[in-house]
């Protein structure tokens, strides 16, 4: 394959790329932003899941934790522990932003369709125990050292939780998006002419 092929090939791939992300992000304006955060409703089960979630975790580690959901807006959910308001999961919280950059992300990026069929929901459940993790490291946090929760929940927390859905990321594009022909001629030494 020549180089200028090669490059050609490579645009369209950019181009593809560009094209399905484009539209990827205006059916999540159109279909989140405009109608199921309107309703709320998706929203709210979320923050539910993983704040309960988050409680349970917080119960089998020894610590007296229950959800409070008598906030005001009926979305929020206030993680107690040990009796104290620790952390509030709302809708910035639920992960649900995470799971569509993630799938975004796998869908748009070229790669077998049978493998983006497993693939996203496994990332995903990923994506949602490591956010679950977060509301109990945030809950803990509160709990032991209230100075540093700011800093831990905007920027801790947030660089490692996008570090790992970049790790994820990676996987898919350095080894699961190529076909198993594609890995096996990436591989294969070169063979020497002989004499």
């Amino acid at each position: 394959m020549s180089i200028t092929s090669t490059a050609a090939s490579g645009n369209r791939l950019l181009i593809r790329f560009l094209v399905v992300a484009t539209v990827l992000y205006l059916a999540w304006f159109f279909g989140y932003e405009q109608w199921l955060a309107q309703d709320g409703r998706l929203d709210t089960a979320l923050c539910t899941q993983i704040a309960a979630a988050s409680t349970g975790v917080l119960n089998i580690l020894g610590f007296t934790a229950h959800v409070d959901y008598s906030l005001p807006k009926h979305i929020l959910n206030l993680v107690v522990i040990n009796g104290k308001p620790a952390v509030v999961v709302g809708p910035p919280c639920n992960g649900l932003v995470l799971y569509a950059l993630f799938a975004g992300f796998v869908v748009a990026f070229p790669g077998p369709f049978r493998r983006k069929l497993w693939y996203i929901p496994l990332g995903i459940a990923v994506i949602w125990v490591l956010n679950v993790l977060r509301v109990v490291a945030l809950a803990l946090n509160h709990e032991y050292s209230r100075d540093s929760m700011d800093f831990n929940h905007h920027y801790t927390f947030t660089f490692v939780v996008y570090g790992f859905i970049f790790m994820l990321w990676m996987l898919w594009a350095k080894g699961l998006a190529l076909s198993p022909a594609s890995q096996r001629t990436e591989v294969a030494p070169p063979t020497a002419a002989h004499a």
